[in-house]
């Protein structure tokens, strides 16, 4: 690869185990030969400028050159064009790494003071390490439960910043190209801990990625886990299938656009039923209400955590592809990856709660405290 020997400086970079990895080196590598180019060549002027025009014993003043439109358009019009040419690829790799592609399988992310939880829509469940299968798409659904967070994967060359705030989940994506284990950082000061807030992404071959799998998660997958957190909290009274609730019924909904207005406005306006849609929903409900129903749900603000809010986010998906708007789902089958969002979504950034210990220990009761030891 171009980047492996540019300027024979591809000891100072890490493993390129993504697919837009080299790219992102290549742009970086000419940016660095770019400032190295012009520094030599502006240094050997001054020296050269510095000798020929020394001063010397009975020399007259030299011949003074008022104005060159030349050379003054030259140093114009020459980095103006390497900036437009930087800009432009620069351009190409952002909308490459933010643009997500239909066929990337799901890895949902919680960042917490101090670690790093991950979930799988199978419903394995993993803390400060991720088991991703090599050659595969992925798509990391991103969350906090406290304060900002930077998802970073220096292998991958992906580094995304995680907001606190009711409709805040933030997307990234990328296709590992090499096994291996990897280092997974926050690149966000988040607190006392935050140097130990480390973790392993863990690429596998397909066949040991099926084996891994096969380990079973033992409470079902989140759609499962999801739906039986929709019966317990009581939401099934409302959101019923029949329509006959006194809130909208949720199958098909995902995917598509839903009419809402504002409590300050009677105002109709469309909104993607997303991921962070639904998750405002259930924390602020009053923020978007679906136009032609009352605003009578309550928050659900510190009774649900991160991951459990996940979870019913992932059943939401089993029964609402947009696909089949007309026919509910059976629980647990994944939405088809034309029902998700394309580009990457973020919020407003509100402050979210913090949520209470009962809430945050109980998707994972005992889990922390067998598999992470604080640093």
């Amino acid at each position: 690869m171009i980047s492996k020997f540019i300027l024979g400086m591809s000891w100072m970079l890490p493993d390129q185990a993504s697919s837009y990895a080299p790219e992102v080196d290549n742009l970086y590598l000419f940016l660095v030969g770019l400032t190295v180019f012009f520094t030599a060549l502006i240094g050997i002027a001054i020296l050269f400028f510095f000798v020929k025009y020394r001063r010397k014993v009975h020399t007259g003043i030299p011949k003074q050159i008022e104005g060159s439109i030349i050379l003054e358009s030259a140093w114009s019009i020459i980095p103006f064009i390497i900036c437009l040419f930087i800009f432009a690829w620069g351009v190409k790799i952002y909308l490459e790494q933010y643009t997500i592609p239909n066929d990337a399988q799901d890895i949902y992310v919680v960042g917490k003071q101090w670690m790093w939880k991950f979930q799988h829509p199978e419903g394995q469940r993993e803390i400060n390490e991720l088991h991703i299968p090599v050659g595969k798409k992925i798509r990391f659904v991103m969350a906090t439960e406290d304060v900002i967070h930077s998802f970073y994967i220096p292998a991958f060359r992906m580094k995304e910043d995680i907001v606190p705030g009711p409709n805040r989940y933030t997307t990234v994506w990328a296709e590992p190209t090499m096994t291996g284990t990897f280092h997974i950082f926050c690149a966000e000061y988040c607190g006392t801990s935050h140097s130990g807030m480390i973790g392993w992404v863990t690429v596998m071959s397909d066949k040991d990625y099926a084996a891994w799998l096969a380990g079973g998660a033992g409470e079902g997958s989140m759609a499962d886990r999801g739906a039986a957190l929709f019966q317990s909290l009581g939401c099934i009274t409302c959101h019923k299938p029949d329509a006959q609730g006194q809130c909208p019924r949720l199958e098909g909904k995902y995917g598509i656009e839903e009419s809402v207005h504002t409590m300050s406005s009677p105002d109709i306006f469309k909104v993607l039923v997303d991921d962070s849609y639904i998750r405002e929903s259930v924390l602020s409900p009053q923020a978007k209400v679906v136009a032609g129903y009352q605003p009578i749900m309550p928050s659900f603000q510190g009774q649900v955590s991160e991951e459990q809010l996940q979870s019913i986010i992932a059943y939401i998906k089993s029964i609402g592809p947009a696909a089949s708007a007309n026919a509910a789902a059976k629980p647990g089958t994944p939405a088809p990856a034309a029902a998700r969002p394309q580009i990457m979504t973020t919020g407003s950034a509100n402050p979210i709660a913090p949520q209470s210990e009962k809430a945050q220990s109980n998707p994972l009761q005992g889990h922390d405290e067998l598999h992470y030891k604080k640093p």
